[in-house]
C-alpha cells in the first residue's frame, strides 16, 4: 500500500546498542563539579537517606565544600581529550561499532552528566532502532549503579509514545569472557613492570555496608570476581598474593571493608615492599583509578614504608576488553542479528 503524501518519513528498522557508564563533570572546575555532584548525590539510589534529611546537608554542606576539592582532583587527571572516563567510553563505543558493523548502531551515554542517557536513547529510536540493547558497563550489580541506570531507562521509556523493544546486559562479574580478559590484561601489565610484585590488590568501589544487609548483591559479586581472579593468578603467578579491598568511602556511615587506603598502609607497615593495585570493577579509567589509586594510593603505600608500587590500567579499549565486550553484546543480541 502506498504511503500517504503527508506521512512523516519512517527510517529503516535497525538494531541499537547503548553503552552506559557512570558520568563525569563537563570540566575540571568547581561549578561543573557542583552541577555533576548535585545530580549524582540527589539520586535516591545513591544516597538512601530520606530527602528531607539529606537535601539540606547536600545543599548546605556538601555542595559548598566538596566541589572545590573534587575539582582539584579532576584537574590532575584531565587530558586534552577531556575527562578520561568520557573519552574512553566514547572510544569503546567506536571500537564496538567497528567490530559489529553496519547491522548495529552503537552509541554511549552517561547516567549523570553528558551525553545524557535519555538523549542518547532517543537518538537511537530516532535513527530507526526498534530493538535496543542497553548495556551498563558495571560488571558487578549494585542498585546504585546498574539499578540507577535502569531507572533512567524507565524514565526515557515513559516519555515515549512508541517504545522500542529493549534488552539489558546482565551483570558479568563471573562471566568467563570477563575473567579471561582481566587475567590476560593484568598479567600483561605485570609482565611489563620493572619489578615483581608481592601483592596484587583488587580494589572495588565501596558501598555502605547496609546495602549488603538490605539485599544488594554487589559485595557478593565483587568477592566472586576476586576469588575467580585469585584462582587464575595462583596458576599463572605462583607466589603472588591476591587481596581484595573497597575504595572511595564517603560520609560517616560504615562502608564495606577492608578499605583500600587502610590496606595499602597496613601492607607496607607489615613488610610488603612491592605491590600493584587493580580496579576490576571499573570498565574505564577515571578519577577513582587515576587519582585515588595511582596518585594517592602510591603516597599512602610509600609513606608507610613500601617501595615499588603501580596502579594497573583498567580494561579500557585494549584487545582483551573489546573482545570481551563484543562477545557479551553479540550474546545478548542473539535472535536480533
Amino acid at each position: 500500500m502506498a504511503r500517504p503524501a503527508d506521512h512523516p518519513p519512517v527510517p529503516k528498522p535497525r538494531i541499537g546498542v547503548l553503552l552506559i557508564n557512570l558520568g563525569t563533570p563537563d570540566s575540571p572546575d568547581a561549578p561543573a563539579v557542583k552541577r555533576y555532584l548535585k545530580q549524582f548525590l540527589s539520586d535516591r539510589r545513591v544516597v538512601e537517606i530520606p530527602a528531607l534529611l539529606w537535601q539540606p546537608i547536600l545543599r548546605g554542606l556538601v555542595l559548598t565544600t566538596r566541589p572545590k576539592k573534587s575539582a582539584h582532583a579532576y584537574s590532575q587527571v584531565w587530558s586534552e581529550g577531556g575527562s578520561p572516563l568520557a573519552a574512553i567510553t566514547a572510544a569503546q563505543a567506536k571500537a564496538l561499532q567497528e567490530r559489529l558493523g553496519d547491522a548495529v548502531l552503537v552509541r554511549h551515554a552517561m547516567r549523570y552528566g553528558r551525553p545524557a542517557l535519555g538523549d542518547e536513547f532517543d537518538a537511537l529510536k530516532s535513527a530507526g532502532c526498534e530493538r535496543i540493547l542497553v548495556a551498563p558497563l558495571y560488571p558487578q550489580y549494585s542498585g546504585a549503579t546498574t539499578g540507577s541506570a535502569l531507572d533512567a531507562l524507565a524514565d526515557a521509556l515513559k516519555a515515549m509514545r512508541w517504545t522500542p523493544a529493549v534488552r539489558t546486559l546482565p551483570p558479568y562479574h563471573d562471566d568467563a569472557a570477563y575473567i579471561d580478559a582481566l587475567h590476560s590484561d593484568l598479567a600483561a601489565q605485570i609482565a611489563g613492570l620493572g619489578f615483581a610484585p608481592q601483592v596484587l590488590l583488587l580494589s572495588f568501589h565501596g558501598m555502605p555496608e547496609r546495602t549488603l544487609t538490605l539485599g544488594d548483591p554487589y559485595h557478593c559479586h565483587c568477592q566472586k570476581t576476586a576469588r575467580m581472579l585469585r584462582e587464575r593468578f595462583a596458576a599463572s603467578h605462583a607466589g603472588l598474593r591476591v587481596e581484595t579491598s573497597f575504595q572511595s568511602r564517603f560520609g560517616r556511615a560504615k562502608w564495606l571493608e577492608p578499605a583500600t587506603d587502610t590496606m595499602l598502609m597496613t601492607e607496607a607497615e607489615q613488610g610488603t615492599r612491592s605491590l600493584v593495585v587493580a580496579a576490576p570493577g571499573f570498565s574505564a579509567d577515571c578519577l577513582e583509578t587515576l587519582e585515588e589509586l595511582a596518585i594517592r594510593g602510591r603516597e599512602q603505600f610509600t609513606e608507610a614504608g613500601g617501595q615499588d608500587f603501580a596502579a594497573l590500567a583498567c580494561l579500557n579499549t585494549g584487545t582483551p576488553s573489546m573482545t570481551m565486550l563484543e562477545a557479551l553484546v553479540r550474546r545478548e543480541l542473539g535472535g536480533w542479528i
